[in-house]
């Protein structure tokens, strides 16, 4: 059993923050200009008007700027901004502190005094630690008079709300800053998150399909009936649904029932409901809140998770859980086999990796990106270290904490730099270009809740003997197509796909994919799985026969680790959906039933 994950926050959660950076509403990361930068007041003049005048709109009294001008000169405007963020912090939180600080003591530097301890190994590629550990939420419903903040994270939470900042803003910064960040990042990152949004008011967003808006708990109530039901008819119980309280721990080594590089002789029984034709695959993230799996399970014919590591197929991490009614003798792999490292993806950058960069993996990869202030801000904490000087451990351990988080790779001496959508594309497994002519950022949300192909590929291999003429497939949450692309790489034909996904952009790649790839099915694609009901799905395998193969991730949203202030499991408003893929599954295999 994998220690890491079961002994976080004791038995209550059973996951990862760091695997698992999704992209946090409001607070994107992958276009950010720093307002707070000072990049207004870099030029010198001959007075310090300029350099007086930013600051102090910026909202500082004049005395203040008046002290930090005259201590760090007009032309170090960084300094100055760091300076009249710690005058302002502790002439803000003086009254809650034994007593006040020296006011001329020096402000932090750009990288944390302290980075918290990551993990056992600090430079293992295997990176099991969160930088999210130790947050914990404000309760509101206390006096804020009557609060004294004792943690550092608390302090500097009630100086950041005392800057202007909301709670909500500062909690969110602390969490993906790092407790031990100075004040300078977490406004840095609130300035550009701010700056990113309000960008957004200037471009039109794309507009969304109407989701129908259906009770999750009614939903959830209709799913158990038809699971008790179904138990009752196939003797499998007295129909009643019990919650387990206990968390499924996750393997370790997390091979499933194996990989082209880890064989294991593994047997199991599906249950005679869960047999296929049809056959069906769910995939979602590996480390989720507690009893999650167990009821993904319970719904999906109680049938065990194969929990897979996409690392042991590629170069980058990416832990997932699959339930699936597939056969698991005679797997075989895509051919080629991608690259297993970083440096057999990426040869240009061992020349400049230090000796003291040890990973050869990279960690899960994300819907966002590192901003060009953080890959400025390594460069300048490296700048004074010769090619062949080790800088010092703290400096070390600052630059490969951020260097995991955002999967950095050296491109340059002292310099790094985040993943280009089409590295991402080529470690995922996706065709060159395939997301190529939507925007950047649409590139990076799609990639980052994509299958790993050759993953998803391996374990779908065994439907090509099954299958010799090609197969009917309902693609549901289907998103960029990863289902497809793995089947069409195994050499399976799709003589009928019914793709449904919500995003427009996720539908024209797929569909652009579909022609150039001339493939000769049909593709059918519908916008909402919540409008697929049973006289749809009728008509579909009246029309065709019925589907060969149901598969799909639900949204991971509200069940992934770095989301903490929506985490509220399946009964999310995001992952709730995982309900319609039961639902449709359910519906699948009854009209089927009844027509054979």
């Amino acid at each position: 059993m994998d220690g890491n994950t079961s002994g976080v926050n004791g038995n209550n959660v059973d996951w990862d923050t760091e695997d698992e950076l999704d992209e946090i509403e409001n607070f994107t990361l992958s276009s950010s200009a720093n307002l707070c930068s000072g990049e207004g007041s870099s030029s010198p003049g001959p007075s310090n008007t300029k350099v007086f005048g930013h600051f102090v709109s910026m909202g500082f009294s004049h005395k203040m700027v008046s002290k930090a001008v005259k201590e760090h000169g007009e032309e170090d405007a960084d300094s100055i901004l760091e300076s009249l963020l710690l005058y302002n912090a502790l002439e803000n939180s003086t009254s809650e502190q034994d007593s006040p600080p020296e006011q001329d003591s020096p402000p932090e530097q750009f990288f944390p005094p302290q980075q918290q301890q990551i993990d056992s190994d600090p430079f293992s590629s295997d990176y099991e630690g969160s930088f999210l550990d130790g947050f914990s939420d404000l309760d509101s419903s206390d006096n804020e008079e009557s609060f004294i903040p004792t943690s550092e994270e608390d302090k500097k939470l009630v100086s950041l709300v005392n800057m202007g900042y909301t709670e909500f803003e500062a909690s969110i910064a602390i969490e993906r800053c790092g407790v031990d960040s100075s004040l300078v990042d977490l406004t840095d990152f609130i300035s550009a998150a701010q700056f990113s949004k309000a960008e957004d008011v200037h471009f039109p967003l794309e507009e969304k399909p109407r989701r129908l808006h259906i009770d999750h708990k009614k939903k959830r109530k209709l799913c158990e009936y038809a699971v008790s039901k179904r138990k009752k008819k196939v003797g499998l119980g007295n129909g009643i649904i019990e919650e387990d309280d206990e968390a499924l721990h996750l393997p370790n080594p997390m091979i499933g029932f194996g990989t082209p590089t880890h064989l294991c002789q593994v047997h199991r029984s599906i249950p005679e409901a869960a047999r296929g034709p049809p056959y069906f695959y769910y995939e979602n993230v590996a480390l989720t809140p507690k009893g999650v799996w167990n009821t993904i399970s319970r719904f999906l014919y109680d049938i065990p998770p194969e929990f897979v590591d996409s690392k042991y197929f590629c170069a980058a991490a990416r832990k997932r859980g699959y339930i699936h009614n597939l056969p698991i003798e005679n797997r075989f792999p895509l051919i080629p086999l991608p690259p297993q490292n970083i440096f057999d993806a990426f040869p240009m950058t061992r020349r400049w990796w230090p000796s003291w960069d040890e990973r050869r993996q990279l960690n899960c990869l994300q819907t966002c990106y590192a901003s060009a202030q953080l890959t400025e801000r390594i460069r300048l904490a490296l700048k004074d270290y010769g090619e062949d000087e080790v800088p010092p451990e703290r400096v070390r351990r600052y630059v490969l904490h951020e260097c995991r988080k955002w999967n950095l790779l050296w491109v340059g001496k002292n310099k790094v730099a985040p993943l280009e959508p089409d590295e991402v594309e080529m470690l995922l497994g996706f065709p060159r270009n395939h997301t190529r002519g939507i925007s950047r950022t649409d590139r990076y949300k799609s990639l980052g809740n994509s299958f790993q192909i050759d993953t998803v590929a391996y374990h779908l291999s065994v439907l090509k003997d099954r299958f010799p003429n090609g197969i009917n497939l309902l693609s549901l949450f289907s998103g960029i197509g990863g289902a497809e692309i793995a089947l069409h790489r195994l050499g399976i034909r799709m003589k009928n796909v019914v793709s449904v996904e919500i995003s427009g952009v996720s539908r024209t790649v797929v569909r652009t994919w579909w022609e150039q790839t001339n493939q000769k099915g049909n593709l059918y694609h519908l916008a909402d799985v919540q409008e697929l009901n049973a006289d749809r799905l009728e008509h579909y395998i009246n029309t065709f026969g019925g589907f060969d193969l149901v598969v799909g991730g639900s949204p991971c949203n509200n069940l992934a680790g770095s989301n903490r202030h929506h985490r509220d499991g399946l009964e999310g408003k995001e992952s709730s959906l995982f309900y319609d893929y039961f639902r449709i599954l359910d519906i699948v295999k009854g009209l089927m039933t009844t027509n054979s």
